[in-house]
């Protein structure tokens, strides 16, 4: 079988490795399912797509719906990231890290009055508004407050991102963003909303996006709404393409960041404005791992499965996106065949599965797994499904260990619950 391995997450003697602490160290002191996460691999994403755009005046803005933890938060914050939240529990997650409220971009597609409300109070550095009524609405509630709101418009510009249909966003079909027609009208007609400067033009197409075409047709057809309101005088100081650069979790070929930008910066320059960036998936999704226990091996006719205490509640990407994760052995063993099985977790859904028919080496009840591709979409979508505790999440940073959060308790399920 093939193993998926990184600069800072890779076997040693045949001994899976997180930087420079084996892992089967880790479950045998936390116990699983576990959550690790290679700190120098986020600190490594960053700096390359920082560095790739050193070029051009930009910022980026880390996508925190794609892992929450505020110690991740906390560590892009220090490296000069600002934080893209995208609810009301977000941004109160956001504002316990070192991070500015000015270095905070407000998204959503359905904000609420609250979090409006909010996001004024605490001088985010923008709004980014998904309707006319929403911008009606900022105005409003920015009047109420006596404060001049900025706001830039999410625009979406009808572009196919060519990925799962659940994680495209930039079609007319999608629920997301204001069609040009409207936003233009907006723009042009910015005077009817006193309390709102408009400050940018903003679009995010997709997540996990592997072809860089789909960019450079939002980009240019963006572009043309730039220089249109910038003709008719409204000079705007950001222009925001959003995140969804794509990852490898098996054999896609993505682009590099490096080739991104080689393609783009051009196209940048002539904006003369701040580019903004909101990667998420980018930064985290291959510096983690989820490991997991095998408990049981079972077949039912045929059909092989290997059960493990892991579960759709720790990791929901395979069940909702038929996403692929990476599965490999903790600890390699010689002359073990390889067999074709359905990695299942112990949850009662039929849905409740890792990988189907995945070949994979054979395993024996008490051996680990890691589910590789596992800092980004794993905690942020985790549940107490069958009151099953949310996993733990330890960070690992050369040697050190670091507990940046621990395992739910029972009480923790309860703690706000009673018979009646």
């Amino acid at each position: 079988m093939n193993y998926f391995e990184t600069e800072f997450i890779h076997y040693k003697n045949n001994q899976l490795y997180v930087e420079e602490v084996p892992a089967e160290e880790l479950v045998k002191k936390f116990g699983t399912p576990l959550y690790v996460y290679s700190r120098n691999h986020f600190i490594n994403q960053y700096k390359k797509f920082d560095s790739a755009f050193k070029e051009i005046d930009h910022q980026i803005f880390f996508a925190m719906k794609s892992n929450f933890n505020l110690s991740v938060i906390d560590t892009f914050v220090k490296l000069g990231s600002g934080v893209d939240v995208n609810s009301e529990g977000e941004l109160f997650r956001a504002l316990k890290t070192n991070v500015s409220s000015n270095k905070i971009i407000l998204t959503g597609v359905g904000k609420t009055k609250n979090e409006i409300r909010l996001g004024l109070e605490k001088n985010v550095l923008m709004i980014k508004a998904e309707c006319e009524e929403e911008v009606e609405l900022i105005n409003k509630i920015a009047g109420e407050m006596n404060q001049v709101a900025s706001v830039a418009l999410r625009v979406n510009p009808d572009v196919d991102a060519q990925t799962h249909p659940y994680i495209s966003t930039g079609l007319s079909k999608n629920k997301f963003g204001i069609d040009t027609e409207t936003a233009m009208s907006i723009y042009r007609r910015r005077n009817q909303f006193r309390n709102i400067q408009f400050t940018g033009i903003d679009m995010h197409i997709g997540s996990q996006i592997t072809s860089i075409d789909p960019f450079l047709e939002a980009i240019s057809k963006m572009s043309e709404m730039y220089f249109t309101l910038k003709s008719e005088k409204l000079k705007l100081k950001h222009f925001d393409i959003g995140g969804g650069i794509g990852v490898e979790y098996n054999s896609e070929k993505s682009f590099s960041i490096e080739e991104f930008a080689s393609k783009t910066i051009s196209l940048f320059k002539k904006l003369d404005c701040k580019i903004l960036f909101e990667p998420g998936r980018f930064l985290t999704a291959n510096g983690g791992i989820l490991l997991t226990e095998v408990l049981y091996n079972k077949r039912n006719g045929n059909k092989k499965f290997i059960i493990v205490d892991s579960a759709m509640n720790d990791l929901l990407r395979p069940t909702i996106y038929q996403a692929y994760h990476h599965i490999q052995p903790v600890l390699k063993f010689e002359n073990r065949e390889i067999q074709t099985a359905d990695i299942v977790g112990p949850v009662c859904e039929t849905g409740d599965y890792f990988a189907r028919d995945r070949e994979i080496s054979e395993t024996k009840s008490g051996e680990y797994l890691a589910v590789m591709s596992a800092g980004a979409y794993a905690m942020t979508m985790a549940s107490n499904y069958n009151a099953r505790r949310r996993a733990p999440e330890i960070i690992i940073d050369g040697e050190q260990i670091i507990i940046a959060r621990s395992r739910e308790t029972f009480e923790h399920l309860l703690w706000d619950e009673k018979i009646i």
